[in-house]
């Protein structure tokens, strides 16, 4: 395994620990108690033989390398898991020992230990969605008067402002995180259904155990067993597939105007960061580029989940299996991701100079649609575009500015004055509802999360 070397690259501590193997182990012991205090609330097992079960539910207590080891010959871990807490019930009581995991099969316990690992990772995750929201609220509001050139396909299109583009990302990490918060609030569900989906070994009590069951451990109840129904764990993907791809939408954006000739933004400074090993000079954007990395591979497993939903009748063969280390792996690189684009969007440095600086590289030519618009108000449409189409032309063969193209343009010059093609060519003058639309996003912002 290679995650010693590369994984707390792109994880922080806090992430990767929240889907350690003790960590794991830990849920599987919180859903065998809940299960015996269920069954002690259902009357099926003596409320004594909860309490001897639950004080040794204890991930301390185990080696977590040693139950995967035993777990090879079961095909997943909890076999030797209840065996070993079996024996460590008994050294409290021996009649308690025998209601351990009653009436429950090996995949209710990791089911519904995959919801209690995914909620307290969503707890984590959230939080950093909810700081790379505010963070950006307050780029938008600092910088929505900030001139930038809008770009298409790379190539330079109209002015905005940086407020606008900061803006759009806020708004797609509020979507996100409404997705995210339905899987939280909605999707995570207890999983218990015997051997078969029936859990015919409880008698009549089945449905009294899954309810209580369900609430202790403050999950879903569902209305059946989900052995092979996937859904859950799929929108689970879907939602950090969801949040992965607009990390890396953020990500990229800062990598494309951090570049030298660009120079428009900065990821925050810190002792060593984004140096290289040959190049002394160089400042590498590496939160930006460990996001993008992490937001590729969580999409990728995101799919790997979505191919687990195909399983055989009560049981499936493989493809639950299969979702084990995708989901862990998914919800870490998210968390990684979203830690990343955290620290980004809190320090970003921000060149609103250069900005300018940027807007003003193509000598004009960024505001001919609006130098179109006010002459066709006297030259019509069509007289205008082509007028300004060959201006366009004819400072770009002759390497001088657009004003000066206009100016000289018998036509053009007699329906425009020097005046008002000055102020066609502010870019100030053109942008239409940009700061409208980021007071939308912060009014958004406002009603979703800072209300």
């Amino acid at each position: 395994m290679t995650g010693e070397l590369f994984r707390p690259i792109f994880v922080p501590d806090r992430f990767r620990e929240i889907v350690s193997g003790r960590a794991w182990l830990q849920a599987m012991l919180d859903v065998e108690r809940a299960l015996a205090v269920a069954e002690a609330r259902a009357g099926l097992i003596p409320v004594a033989a909860a309490e001897a079960i639950a004080s040794r539910c204890d991930a301390n207590l185990f080696d977590p390398e040693e139950i995967s080891h035993k777990g090879r010959a079961a095909g997943n871990p909890v076999p030797p898991l209840v065996r070993a807490l079996t024996e460590a019930v008994a050294g409290v009581s021996e009649d308690a020992a025998r209601y351990v995991h009653e009436g429950a099969t090996s995949q209710d316990i990791t089911d519904t230990a995959a919801m209690l690992v995914t909620r307290r990772a969503l707890d984590l995750i959230l939080a950093e969605l909810d700081s790379i929201a505010a963070a950006c609220t307050r780029l938008a509001e600092d910088h929505r008067e900030t001139l930038i050139a809008g770009r298409t396909l790379l190539q330079q299109a109209l002015p905005t402002t940086f407020g606008l583009k900061v803006a759009g990302w806020l708004v797609s990490v509020l979507e996100a995180r409404r997705r995210l918060l339905d899987v939280y609030t909605s999707r995570l569900a207890a999983q218990l259904g015997g051997a078969a989906g029936t859990l015919a070994s409880l008698g009549g009590s089945g449905v009294t155990v899954l309810g209580e069951f369900a609430r202790e451990l403050g999950l879903v109840e569902p209305a059946v067993p989900w052995h092979t129904d996937r859904t859950r764990v799929a929108e689970v993907g879907s939602a950090l597939s969801l949040f992965a791809g607009v990390l890396g939408k953020i990500a990229l954006d800062v990598i494309l105007m951090a570049q030298t000739e660009v120079g428009e933004v900065a990821e925050p400074a810190g002792e060593g960061r984004g140096g290289s090993s040959t190049l002394p000079h160089k400042r590498n954007p590496v939160l930006c580029v460990t996001a993008t990395a992490s937001a590729r591979r969580v999409q990728d497993l995101s799919r790997t989940l979505h191919a687990a939903m195909v399983g055989e009748h009560e049981r499936a063969a493989g493809s639950w299996h299969s979702e084990w280390e995708a989901l862990s792996d998914a919800l870490v690189l998210t968390g990684g991701a979203a830690a990343a684009i955290h620290e980004v969007t809190e320090g970003l440095e921000v060149h609103p100079e250069k900005m300018r600086e940027n807007l003003g590289e193509t000598g004009g030519l960024i505001l001919a649609e609006n130098v179109t618009t006010v002459a066709a108000e006297r030259l019509g449409r069509l007289k205008a575009h082509d007028l300004v189409e060959a201006a366009c032309h004819r400072a770009l063969d002759e390497g001088k500015p657009l004003r000066e193209e206009l100016l000289e343009d018998a036509e053009l010059g007699e329906a425009l004055s020097a005046e008002e093609i000055d102020t066609a060519l502010d870019p100030a003058c053109y942008l239409g509802s940009a700061r409208e639309f980021v007071d939308r996003a912060l009014n958004l912002y406002h009603e979703e999360v800072s209300a």
